[in-house]
């Protein structure tokens, strides 16, 4: 009995771990993994250090963005940070 009394806890502790941060780490990566495999040419980003453009060229790892219509920067795919507008 003293057994169950001293796993309850830990039972518990580990159970609010789980809903409290690894599941929903779990969920963001996943939507961060769906977001660069459907980046497409024409979308409008923002990369991780803040550079707004478009995506002008894209392929497995890489993508080429297009900033003030002139300027061509190549990033990796995983350097994506948010899409702003689908175009």
């Amino acid at each position: 009995m003293d057994i169950l009394g001293a796993l309850i806890p830990l039972i518990l502790m580990f159970a609010i771990f789980y809903f409290l941060l690894i599941r929903p780490q779990q969920k963001r990566q996943k939507k961060v993994q769906e977001m660069h495999s459907s980046l497409q040419k024409g979308d409008r980003v923002i990369t991780i250090g803040g550079l707004h453009g478009t995506i002008d060229a894209i392929d497995e790892n890489r993508v080429i963005l297009d900033v003030n219509g002139s300027d061509k920067l190549t990033f990796d795919r995983q350097a994506i940070r948010e899409v702003t507008n689908q175009d």
